[in-house]
Order: structure tokens, then sequence, then C-alpha cells
């Protein structure tokens, strides 16, 4: 007579490693997380007044202002739930010096101990195994041939390939990618992102053990808002 009542139990107690399991991530992603942030991409609307003259073109050099981020974008599963982790930095330093429509050079560095997601113990893992940021506290992009943008006029979009050298975790590798630009008074917009295959620059899996799995590359994605002072 105790027997269907055992099973009762046993079957009770399986249900709740379920709802444990299996329901917990669900809720945490998406009740209590919520869902990732959007791509980076171009804002709207600029923030900078426009003119309708290609020849206004703004020469010289820019610089990114504390309006740039800079972060990344990696797809995971969470006890069977899928998840895109994202985190992101303000704390982008560089500039691009502008011949006439062309982009001359470029050079940005990142301080990779401000890279912050939502989740304290995913900073943690990427702050010491994944990128080591006390070894490595820097990432850089340095472009390796010119930009040539053509008549663009100011307000328009322009999207067109950058090629250049880019160092994660202490290795330097070349990357070829797509970036949109758009200009006004006294501010540029640039957008863009670039895959990383993990292995490449010898960045560890960030998945952890069999609870968090999660692809073999991710996203470098970046908006930089330049503007002619680094603090506009």
């Amino acid at each position: 007579m105790r027997r269907p009542r055992l099973w009762r139990l046993i079957i009770g107690g399986v249900v709740l490693l379920v709802l444990v399991f299996v329901g917990g991530p669900f809720v945490y992603i998406h009740f209590i997380e919520g869902p990732a942030p959007k791509p980076l991409s171009l804002p709207s609307t600029h923030t900078g007044t426009t003119t309708k003259s290609a020849a206004a073109f703004p020469t010289g050099t820019w610089h990114a202002t504390s309006s740039s981020v800079v972060g990344y974008r990696v797809n995971e599963v969470l006890f069977g739930q899928n998840n895109v982790a994202v985190g992101r930095t303000h704390e982008v330093n560089g500039t691009i010096a502008l011949q006439g429509t062309t982009v001359a050079t470029a050079k940005f560095v990142v301080q990779m101990a401000s890279v912050h997601s939502d989740e304290s113990q995913r900073d943690n893992q990427f702050d010491g195994r994944i990128m080591d940021v006390s070894t490595y506290p820097t990432s850089t992009f340095t472009l390796s041939s010119p930009i040539h943008l053509g008549a663009l006029a100011a307000g328009a979009t322009a999207t067109t390939t950058a090629d250049g050298n880019l160092t994660l975790r202490g290795q330097t590798h070349p990357v070829s990618f797509t970036v949109t630009a758009r200009y006004g008074t006294g501010v540029i917009d640039i957008s863009g992102s670039i895959p990383i295959t993990f292995a490449t620059w010898d960045i560890p899996n960030p998945g952890f053990g069999n609870a968090i799995t999660t692809d073999s590359h991710g996203i470098l994605e970046f908006l930089l808002v330049l503007g002619k002072s680094a603090t506009s």
C-alpha cells in the first residue's frame, strides 16, 4: 500500500529537480536577467548638426569620446536555456586622422578590466581565466590601410570595409570587417562588428563545465563616437 506513495514521492522529486535545473534558469534568463542589449549600431538620429555639402567633410584628427562603446556578444547555453552574454565598456581611447574623405590612420585602445556584463560571476571569469586582464590590460586595433569614403554628404551614411590588426590577450592578428559611418558638424559616428574565433587569439572558451556552454566564437562590437576632443 505504501508503494504508490513512494512512487509519487520519487516522481515529485524528479519534477522538482527539473523545475530547479531547467525552470530556474528559464525564469532567471527570461524574467530576472531580461533580454540582452541590442547589437551596437549607429544611433537613429545624429547627435551633431549637419550641412549639405561633401566639401564640409571634417579633415583633421578626431578622438574617441566618452560616448564610445566597445563590447562582446557570445551565445551561451545555461542549463539547457539559450542566452546571449553581453559585456561592454566606455573606456575607449584613440583617434582617426581624416585627409579629405579618406581615413588615413586609426588606432583605438580598450581598457579590458572596465568591460562589464550584468553578471559579476561572468565578469570574474572574463577578468581571470578568459582574458587575464592583469597580464593583458588592454586590447588594441590599428588600421592597416586607408579607408576611402568617397563624396559623402554630411548626414549621409557610408558602409565600407576596414582592414587592420587586432590585439586580444596579447595576440595580434589581421582582421577585415564592415564599418558604417556618418558625420555631422562636431560628431562622427562609426559602428561595426568583428567575428572572433577564440582559438585564434588563444582565448579560453568562456564555457564553464557542463552547466554553461558557449560557441567557439563571439562578436566584438563597437560604436565609436568621435569629436575634436576626447571629452566631447
